[in-house]
């Protein structure tokens, strides 16, 4: 492709194919992001050249899909619905950006927009129609972040009563039990509905990687209740299935999926008494997976985020937030973060820092419905705090 683009510079679609096959051939450890801004520095070119090139600004949108360098996607993310506004994909994927960076609100209108267009495609008999679960998964995270989780829930129950059909080989039946059992386990940790996701049933007609998220939520919804029979057998479970994996040759994901399953064992480690050895695993991944930019999708939550909860309910608030707010520079406005920085912060005694997270949670989530506790802790520190002035 190197050689095609050199021969024929001015050909675009040579230009985007080469900036593609760059970010392709991305090692899947390397850490220092250089081939994805290899990759950038042709395809921005592009860009310039022609700004309504729908190749140019995919491609861009997945080359800056990483936390650190995510901001740079938003101008690509913007234009790419607007070129090419009847693809259910096109429509979709700019929040693969808005969601490394907070936006909500674009997140949730891009794949509202996605769903939509999907219905159309259907309609016409142009096949694709699984391509909705991945804009469906993307549209809950994005409610839960900014407290519509019963608008994530209902999402999840239509999920869950469509059938299970066949498309094409890439968004099949299996896509959509992947998105299923990754859309319910989020959701009952973002939830911090701990119970819920130690009880959450198996999936063993899903995919092998999509298996290991019941077994990982369980993990840490039974860590959290401590007990430990239960998280340590969830954690072996989802070693198995991760094996599977691994044998079978499956590597997509692999990094991330194993990363699960370390936060798996680490919870379990927590709730059999085994605190710092937990903590250093969790230290661990969260390094890793800042390291190499993140393989993980922008979807789950952040390892560092995790490592903040178990250092705050092991009474740490100091180092708890320290890690939320490392988290938030990398992951901004998500709840968990936000919610769990002021609350260290109050811990900790610093209450005006508390009272700023606190303010800026209630912004994210204005106009909420929600009636979460956490919310209206949120509300009832920063009137107290206002009314002493």
């Amino acid at each position: 492709m190197m050689r095609i683009h050199e021969k024929y510079p001015d050909d675009q679609e040579a230009a985007a194919f080469y900036g593609l096959s760059i970010l392709a051939e991305q090692p899947e450890d390397e850490s220092t992001l250089a081939i994805r801004k290899q990759a950038a520095a042709v395809l921005e070119k592009l860009c310039a050249q022609n700004p309504n090139h729908p190749g140019a600004a995919h491609y861009l949108i997945h080359t800056y899909h990483r936390p650190q360098l995510a901001q740079l996607g938003l101008p690509a993310a913007r234009q790419y619905a607007k070129i090419a506004p009847s693809s259910p994909h096109a429509l979709h994927m700019p929040s693969h950006i808005f969601a490394r960076l907070g936006l909500w609100q674009e997140d949730i209108n891009s794949n509202l927009a996605s769903i939509a267009g999907t219905d159309i495609t259907m309609t016409k008999h142009m096949g694709g129609g699984a391509h909705q679960f991945h804009a469906m998964d993307y549209l809950i995270y994005a409610y839960l972040q900014c407290e519509r989780e019963s608008d994530g829930a209902q999402l999840i129950e239509r999920m869950k009563q469509m059938p299970h059909e066949d498309d094409f080989v890439l968004w099949g039946k299996d896509w959509q039990l992947y998105q299923e059992a990754e859309a319910s386990a989020v959701y009952a940790l973002e939830l911090h509905h701990w119970s819920d996701a130690a009880a959450l049933s198996p999936m063993p007609e899903a995919p092998l990687m999509a298996q290991v998220f019941p077994y990982w939520a369980r993990a840490i919804g039974a860590g959290h209740l401590k007990n430990a029979a239960e998280a340590r057998r969830s954690a072996e479970q989802a070693e198995v299935i991760h094996q599977k994996m691994l044998d079978a040759k499956l590597y997509y994901f692999r990094e991330s999926i194993g990363n699960l399953v370390r936060e798996a064992e680490a919870w379990a480690d927590y709730a059999d008494g085994g605190t710092e050895m937990a903590l250093e695993k969790l230290r661990e991944i969260a390094q890793k997976e800042e390291d190499i930019g993140s393989e993980r999708p922008a979807i789950l939550i952040p390892a560092r985020e995790t490592l903040g909860d178990m250092l705050l309910e092991a009474k740490f608030p100091q180092q708890a937030l320290a890690e939320y707010e490392a988290t938030l520079r990398l992951n901004p406005n998500r709840f968990d973060s936000l919610y769990g920085a002021a609350r260290a912060a109050q811990l900790s005694g610093d209450m005006h820092k508390s009272k700023g997270y606190y303010g800026l949670l209630l912004t994210v989530c204005k106009g909420a419905s929600s009636d979460r506790p956490e919310l209206a802790q949120a509300k009832n520190v920063t009137a107290d705090l206002t009314s002493k002035k």
